[in-house]
């Protein structure tokens, strides 16, 4: 169950939302914490990116996003995940499953690509969620799992499945989102905060 607002202080992995941001011809989208109300450390323990039709100015290009470590500088943090892809086109004359080697990092600092080749047709977006686990420990990696869905630049349904670790024991406080090339024309992304524990 989602809680919108105060979280009841028995319920366990209630939903909160933190903030919510609107695209309007965006080079890219962040959320840092500390500034405009976004509350981003040990608040919360996981925390999901909520990225509703997300529609480029471009043609067929990727939506991805990168994490700043408190205290760092720069979305470039070091990043190693796996990517699988799924797809159909409109007349089901071709579809397919398959490891996205183009997409996996291996201890790499570029954005991790989420969605894949979006249109920018006026009925084109994509959409999906992004969950961080544990951003603020300074013991373990933080991992995240992303599931998207689009419709891409060729007339396809493409979804696209993201799992893997950044590779840092600092806090993560920091987090950006952008297309490869030119602005996120319009969509827009709430991020919520779960909270395991009982406080």
């Amino acid at each position: 169950m989602a809680y919108i607002g105060v979280q009841p202080p028995t319920q366990k992995g209630g939903k909160v939302l933190i903030k919510s941001v609107e695209a309007s011809a965006s080079a890219s989208i962040a959320f840092i914490d500390g500034t405009d109300d976004v509350v981003f450390n040990d608040t919360y323990d996981v925390y999901e990116f909520h990225c509703i039709n997300i529609h480029p100015a471009n043609d067929g290009v990727a939506f991805s996003f990168q994490v700043n470590a408190a205290g760092g500088s720069g979305f470039n943090e070091t990043i190693t995940s796996t990517a699988w892809d799924f797809w159909n086109s409109e007349s089901a004359s071709a579809g397919n499953l398959s490891y996205n080697t183009g997409n996996d990092k291996a201890q790499a600092t570029t954005y991790q690509v989420v969605a894949e080749s979006l249109a920018n047709d006026n009925d084109d977006s994509g959409g999906g969620i992004l969950t961080l686990y544990a951003p603020s420990s300074t013991t373990y990696v933080k991992h995240f799992i992303a599931s998207f869905t689009s419709k891409y630049w060729s007339n396809y349904t493409y979804s696209i499945k993201t799992a893997g670790y950044i590779n840092t024991t600092a806090a993560i406080d920091e987090i950006s989102f952008k297309v490869a090339s030119g602005n996120i024309d319009a969509g827009e992304i709430h991020m919520y905060g779960i909270k395991n524990d009982v406080s």
